[in-house]
């Protein structure tokens, strides 16, 4: 009797012991099913892989993180002549510049991975259109400043109270883009620009005496 039962309990170890190994193939394919991506959902690694490798890898505007387009906006517009949009594309243009011309394709479909505060992207036409403004403003800016220093307008000590505050906010947008200005550097731009801005007003000075004479 007792060699019965114990025939009875290995035929059942032995039929359980097929039935685990017969389950084990179900779960590996379970496992590869979840594995698999779904039927028209888009694969995060592969949209991952479509960003180019320069732009994954560019970190210029790090620090505006969070920031928001109307706040950034309204800093510049109360300091300067150009928008947000105008100031984030043209450093744009700068950086992604090429032998043939400017990456304007690049720039503006990848435009929300570039800076954080641009949300939308942007055709080619729509960044060349924020560059030309930029570079239009700058022009009549730099117009503007320039006959205000020629024309003796300014005195002596009021351009260079002009060029101090004007150089502080130039400063501070490179910082922002990531620029590490030492003070040695800060320093030396100041009396560079400080040296030409004497010598322009100085050449104007004698050239409106001469034209009294």
């Amino acid at each position: 009797m007792d060699e019965e039962d114990d025939g009875a309990d290995s035929s059942v170890d032995e039929a359980d012991s097929r039935a685990d190994s017969s389950a084990q193939p179900d779960e590996e394919t379970d496992e590869s099913a979840d594995d698999a991506p779904m039927p028209g959902v888009p694969d995060p690694e592969s949209e991952e892989s479509d960003v180019p490798e320069d732009v994954q890898k560019y970190a210029r505007f790090t620090k505006m993180d969070g920031a928001q387009y109307d706040r950034v906006n309204e800093f510049l517009r109360d300091r300067t002549y150009v928008t947000a949009r105008e100031w984030a594309i043209a450093r744009l243009c700068s950086d992604f510049r090429t032998e043939t011309g400017v990456e304007m394709t690049k720039i503006g479909e990848n435009l929300p991975e570039l800076v954080p505060f641009m949300t939308d992207t942007y055709s080619p036409q729509a960044v060349n259109q924020a560059r030309s403004s930029f570079e239009e403003k700058v022009r009549k800016s730099g117009a503007t400043f320039l006959y205000g220093a020629m024309c003796d307008f300014f005195t002596a000590e009021e351009l260079d109270d002009v060029m101090y505050e004007s150089t502080e906010v130039a400063k501070f947008l490179l910082e922002v883009e990531g620029v590490d200005l030492s003070v040695e550097d800060e320093l030396e731009a100041e009396e560079r620009i400080s040296s030409v801005m004497r010598e322009v007003r100085e050449a104007s000075q004698e050239l409106r005496e001469q034209e009294e004479e």
